[in-house]
């Protein structure tokens, strides 16, 4: 072998052998002052094993319809405080914390084709719960990505779910890596990484928060807390990677109009998460839809505008259950 070929060789080497130790050489600290979630519960806030998960739930009211509640990204059972008791006239309410969110269960291990972050598990862990708590069916009130699951639920249990309250919901736009970087995400490098790149997102958490509202200065100091409550859950940072690692951008797009319940899609006007008009797209590409638009509100209207949020879902449940 020639020499230049032979140093060459032993620089491709060396490269290699840099990019493949080199993120095992970042260290990555425990986390300081968390907790087991159930430490960190509300009055009201109650526990159920479904598929082996620990899920975080809060219920209101009583008798049918059964409202399920789905929150996005980054939010919880928190953000529906608003909107919970009100709707309990129509019937029984549950809003509960989907997985690597609020206070329930952060698993970081898992049997092969279990993982509770996937979207298949997103819509088995919702049924689980619907079967625990007794609910044959229910309507599904699904804001931004918890907008994605409760059309992913209809689409696989449409025996389950009587019609959709989809709140500025991410359908277009998300959904995760594309596919040629998700190799890179599942290298043991990178999961070596995950956590810290996890951490970096909540750095930025205040910053998301404002940029959901419309008016940001109607954010009060306890909202702030309100969404920080779950950064001392345990392994909250392990599950935001591997929900990061298993979001795939689907083809829910292309099925929505195998859709056969009816839908209310709500926008906030000046949603800049899920512009107005991919919310708009999404009535017209439902097959029975009807949409609302809020003035001067962002994307979280349940919570930024929650009067004008209850008046379009009374008027909705009053027509599909009447």
């Amino acid at each position: 072998m020639s020499k230049p070929r032979t140093k060459i060789l032993i620089i491709i080497t060396a490269i290699l052998v840099l990019l493949l130790g080199v993120p095992f050489l970042v260290p990555v600290p425990p986390l300081e002052n968390v907790f087991p979630p159930q430490e960190l519960a509300d009055p009201d806030s109650q526990f159920i094993e479904v598929n082996g998960l620990a899920v975080h739930y809060k219920i209101a009211g009583q008798g049918e319809p059964a409202l399920i509640l789905l929150h996005g990204f980054g939010a919880s059972t928190y953000s529906w405080r608003e909107v919970i008791q009100p709707l309990t006239a129509f019937g029984t309410v549950i809003a509960y914390d989907r997985p690597a969110f609020g206070l329930t269960e952060r698993p970081t291990a898992w049997q092969q084709g279990e993982n509770p972050y996937s979207s298949q598990n997103q819509v088995e862990i919702l049924i689980g719960l619907m079967e625990g708590l007794q609910i044959q069916e229910a309507i599904l009130v699904g804001n931004s990505a918890g907008g994605t699951v409760s059309l992913q639920a209809a689409l696989t249990y449409p025996e389950r779910v009587t019609a959709l309250v989809l709140v500025d919901a991410a359908v277009y736009q998300g959904g995760g890596s594309p596919a040629f970087i998700r190799p890179l995400l599942r290298t043991p490098q990178m999961d070596h990484l995950g956590p810290l790149i996890a951490r970096s997102i909540s750095n930025r958490g205040d910053d998301f928060i404002r940029s959901a509202w419309s008016d940001p200065s109607l954010i009060t100091p306890e909202v702030y807390a309100g969404y920080r409550k779950p950064l001392q859950a345990e392994n909250w940072d392990i599950a935001l990677w591997e929900l990061t690692k298993a979001s795939s951008r689907g083809t829910l797009d292309e099925r929505l109009g195998e859709i056969t319940v009816p839908a209310l899609v709500i926008s906030g006007a000046d949603d800049t998460i899920v512009p107005l008009a991919l919310s708009q797209r999404l009535a017209i590409e439902l097959p029975e839809t009807s949409l609302v638009v809020f003035e001067d509100c962002g994307h979280l209207p349940q919570e930024e505008c929650p009067g004008l949020f209850l008046e379009a879902v009374e008027d909705f449940i009053s027509d599909v259950h009447p």
